[in-house]
């Protein structure tokens, strides 16, 4: 078999044989093929498109192309939730804890933040002392004692989609849907979970747009999953403004706790509660009503907010010492009134990036103090001087007036009141597609 073959029988828009993308992926997984061919091909894929067989293929290729982990000891209960990223997404410091708490068990892998959007992992890391890496052994004996382990990405789970990814990075090829499908899934099977929940962001804030694009997206996955035998669903959410108040590490974990707690902001808390009852409504098998009683009944006894302490409590951090807090913060005050019609959610996050509160390279190093906290949400009426935003940092007091001007360029007002726009577009199911 010839790469050559291969790019050019997809150039033509023909569908490429098991044998063909199995032997692209192992290929360029172990160095035998070039990164000139591959980038071909991933040209050749963006233009012509892959059915539905072809995708699964390439999916399944990913997830084996290293280790994966084995959960069959939690039966159908091991359940994952994969975020598509956004601004203020801190839903599983939230969602993690609740299902746990609820009985199901979640072996997680997350990543970190690089660019506009945020990383779990990095907010773990806002408690001194978390490990945010543990060896198979310590990860599985932790989901068997409390329920819940979340740690980040092994280098060793589908290497394929860590090389395929850094070139489609460099050579416009990333906006393709086979291979954004495939690069979620291939990870999200390889760490086992008998069910995944999908959280498929549009909006300013969000990778797709559009709803309808990050409907294509939901349901190529869901398609994808199903047929390699998990059970798959998606929520399609809004990111067109960031999720919640506060944007940054520190910021976005006291928000989380507040949520567990019984406060915080009403749409962050929607969106966790509606993920938390999809996935114990995989996990467990209950009808969607009583997955979600039991969702809001874990939050409102504080059993959600109490295995979040133990959480944290096991990976060596300790959830009993205040955060620290930034050094040096300015607020942001509207100049006219009105209503906020909007807040370019994307905008906002590049704001926190400036701050110190993310990354631009891998390399960078993170003031976990730094962010923003929005006073005000969508809809709201506005005064001139009303406080839009304070922004946070330790490390960065020269950016505080250049993020402050970008806050104020996101920041939307409006003499009449915006129409609102649901927190939740669509649900698809594994009925959704049999419809």
């Amino acid at each position: 078999m010839r790469m050559y073959d291969v790019i050019t029988k997809k150039k033509h828009g023909e569908a490429l044989t098991d044998a063909e993308i199995r032997f692209f992926v192992e290929g360029f997984t172990h160095g035998t093929i070039p990164d000139y061919q591959i980038s071909s091909l991933m040209m050749a894929i963006c233009l012509c498109g892959m059915n539905d067989e072809e995708t699964a293929i390439l999916t399944d290729a990913i997830t084996h192309s290293g280790d994966t982990l084995d959960l069959s000891r939690f039966g159908t209960l091991s359940v994952d939730k994969h975020s598509t990223g956004g601004v203020g997404d801190k839903t599983t410091l939230v969602v993690a804890p609740l299902v746990a708490a609820a009985g199901a068990r979640v072996a997680k892998m997350s990543g970190r933040g690089l660019g506009h959007t945020g990383g779990t992992v990095d907010k773990l890391e806002s408690f001194a002392g978390f490990r945010t890496t543990l060896s198979a052994d310590e990860f599985l004996s932790q989901v068997d004692q409390i329920g819940i382990a979340v740690i980040g990405q092994s280098g060793e789970l589908a290497p394929a989609d860590k090389k395929l990814y850094a070139l489609r990075d460099v050579t416009a090829t990333v906006d393709s849907i086979p291979l954004i499908t495939s690069s979620i899934m291939g990870k999200k099977l390889a760490a086992g979970s008998h069910s995944i929940v999908l959280d498929v962001k549009y909006g300013s804030g969000g990778f797709m747009k559009t709803p309808e694009d990050a409907e294509r997206l939901a349901r190529a996955m869901v398609t994808i999953g199903t047929a390699l035998g998990r059970n798959v669903a998606a929520l399609i959410t809004n990111m067109d403004a960031p999720l919640g108040l506060g944007i940054g590490n520190i910021i976005e974990v006291e928000e989380a706790r507040e949520v567990l707690r019984g406060r915080g902001p009403a749409d962050l808390r929607e969106v966790c509660l509606s993920l938390a009852t999809m996935m114990l409504h995989l996990s467990l098998g209950l009808t969607k009503e009583n997955a979600r009683a039991l969702a809001e009944q874990t939050l409102a006894s504080g059993a959600a907010d109490r295995k979040f302490n133990e959480w944290i409590a096991a990976q060596g951090g300790d959830p009993t010492v205040p955060l620290p807090r930034a050094a040096h913060t300015l607020d942001v005050r509207a100049d006219r009134d009105g209503y906020l019609a909007h807040v370019n959610a994307e905008s906002v996050g590049v704001a926190s990036v400036t701050l110190g509160g993310g990354r631009i390279t891998k390399a960078d190093e993170i003031d976990y103090t730094a962010g923003i906290i929005l006073h005000k949400k969508v809809g709201e009426t506005v005064k001139s001087g009303d406080l839009l935003a304070t922004l946070y940092t330790t490390e960065k007091e020269s950016a505080l007036t250049a993020a402050r001007d970008a806050v104020l360029r996101a920041i939307t007002l409006s003499d009449a009141a915006p129409d609102p726009i649901p927190l939740i577009y669509k649900i698809i199911t594994k009925e959704c597609l049999d419809a």
